[in-house]
């Protein structure tokens, strides 16, 4: 990091930024638009004129991603933190206004400007295939539902009320169906249009287990493998990563995967490694190996999920596809 003489720490909103200036102790409201953002830089000019300093705000999706885009363009250093890092590095808090956040965020980043890393945006493909991510997953949430209510209805006693009901979930069903392929389409589109990403993509759909919703999302997640070092790392991220537990001499519990990870990443991994246990030979003899030496189905799973992201990093790495170790050696 460099010798920052300050930090301007903002709370970012739907439609407002509330940004306080760390050492001067000011706070001042901008609008979560372009205009507020020129506004914003010409504030912190008038208090910090020719000084080193930068910007902290808290990975809020959508919200804070033009004000990321903004700042990256016109060279100012920030920092996209995660929320839950700055709330659980504060200690007590009474009370909860978005003034307040502003300053926590402020102290939170001037404490710890030593060992925090400057941010960058995803590139304009990434977060594209994010927003076309995040919308399928509403709509097979929607569909999903929808399934469950007709399920719901055709248990009822048949009536013309009942029928007319499931005619028209059936019809609401097929409909989001149809959206679904589509938005499906869109980003194998999307993934041809990009070299990059459509190399890598096309490594990851060489493993076993691993389809056209797991490839894209690690894709996503690791801003098309920048932003993770290795495989260990990004495992820690989606929460499957196995910790020691232990104090002293007289607590020493099994390694357990820490509750706090991608929900969804974590999900998709364990689809994908229940396939592959079906399908790769290896993954087999592997899953059922760790089933003789005594461990549990869930462990034994989480070590298949593991040997997923290994082999994802891998093939990225290498620039190869993946070879199943029998046809290789055939």
């Amino acid at each position: 990091m460099k010798n920052y003489v300050d930090v301007i720490g903002i709370d970012v909103s739907k439609l407002t930024i509330d940004a306080h200036i760390h050492n001067r102790a000011v706070h001042r409201v901008f609008s979560n638009t372009t205009k507020g953002y020129k506004a914003l830089l010409s504030w912190t000019e008038t208090y910090l004129k020719e000084q080193v300093y930068f910007f902290c705000f808290e990975n809020t999706g959508h919200y804070s991603t033009n004000l990321s885009v903004y700042l990256s363009e016109n060279n100012i250093d920030y920092i996209e933190q995660s929320p839950l890092a700055i709330k659980r590095s504060v200690g007590i808090v009474r009370g909860k206004t978005d003034k307040l956040d502003a300053g926590m965020i402020a102290r939170y980043a001037w404490l710890h400007k030593e060992e925090l890393l400057l941010s960058t945006p995803k590139e304009n493909h990434v977060q594209e295939l994010g927003r076309l991510l995040s919308i399928r997953e509403q709509l097979v949430r929607d569909r999903t539902g929808k399934m469950s209510s007709l399920k719901e209805m055709q248990s009822l006693l048949s009536s013309p009320s009942t029928d007319n009901c499931c005619r028209i979930i059936k019809k609401t069903i097929h409909y989001l169906t149809k959206q679904i392929e589509a938005l499906e389409l869109c980003i194998k589109k999307l993934m041809k249009s990009d070299k990059s990403l459509d190399k890598n993509f096309k490594l990851l759909n060489t493993l076993k287990g691993v389809g056209l919703i797991l490839s894209c999302q690690i894709i996503y997640h690791t801003s098309n493998f920048k932003r993770f070092n290795s495989w260990r790392q990004f495992s820690s991220y989606c929460g499957v990563a196995p910790f020691e537990h232990s104090s002293g001499t007289s607590i020493r519990r099994r390694n357990r995967i820490h509750h706090i990870g991608d929900r969804k990443m974590k999900t998709l991994l364990t689809l994908a490694s229940v396939s592959a246990i079906q399908c790769d030979k290896e993954l087999k003899q592997y899953y059922k190996k760790k089933l003789e030496e005594g461990k549990p189905k869930m462990v034994a799973l989480n070590n298949v999920r593991n040997k997923i992201l290994s082999r994802a990093f891998a093939v990225v790495k290498r620039g190869t596809p993946y070879v199943e170790i029998q046809k290789y050696a055939a």
